[in-house]
């Protein structure tokens, strides 16, 4: 006699509606980039478990320029000042940023593992360029302990970017690695709140 299967539970939104739960993130910031402090004469970045938002200035608020997790903001924003300052990222025009619109000086990723030669020529200019994107970002946190949420958050985040026709989601960065609900998980429907305008981020979320 063969063994019975296990049950396997999925998700079902007509079935399973009252189960979706609501909960509230609230965006703290803007928070100086580590070293930029003084410079931008803002408060240095807590060390938390979070998601956080790189976002540049923006008519009457802040446009967001990329979304990541950690759960240690201090550990992480470190490894990504070394990605800026290696040629492993992208840089962004910082004045045409500020503008909604995404104008690359250098281009990270793939392109920068295949023309490392083409980084090293041009290092200096580069890397001023890397100084003025990370002394021009402001970031914003909210903070999640569990590290589902915080996977399932981005997630959330960036496809809605993919999947919106309005520009303030162009300078989110594509073929994002993500982490999403999965289907035996329940959605949670999350409100977003911010003191400050937050171009790129919907009020409502469900991740």
């Amino acid at each position: 006699m063969k063994n019975k299967l296990p049950d396997f539970w999925s998700f079902n939104r007509i079935r399973d509606t009252s189960l979706i739960q609501r909960e509230d993130l609230l965006w703290h910031g803007p928070y100086a980039w580590p070293g930029y402090e003084q410079v931008s004469q803002l408060q240095p970045v807590p060390d938390r478990a979070a998601v956080y938002l790189f976002t540049f200035e923006y008519v009457d608020g802040f446009i967001v320029r990329s979304v990541g997790v950690t759960n240690s903001l201090k550990r992480r924003l470190a490894e990504h000042t070394r990605n800026f300052k290696n040629g492993s990222y992208t840089v962004l025009d910082v004045y045409a940023a500020k503008n909604g619109v995404r104008k690359e000086w250098w281009h990270g990723w793939e392109y920068a593992k295949m023309h490392r030669d083409i980084f090293l020529d041009n290092k200096e200019i580069i890397l001023e360029l890397v100084e003025s994107e990370l002394m021009a970002y402001r970031l914003f946190i909210g903070e999640m302990a569990d590290r589902r949420k915080r996977e399932r958050m981005e997630a959330a985040i960036l496809i809605n970017a993919y999947h919106s026709m309005d520009s303030v989601y162009d300078l989110m960065d594509g073929g994002m690695a993500l982490k999403g609900r999965n289907n035996f998980e329940i959605p949670i429907l999350i409100k977003n709140s911010c003191s400050y305008k937050l171009y790129g981020i919907s009020d409502w979320l469900e991740i």
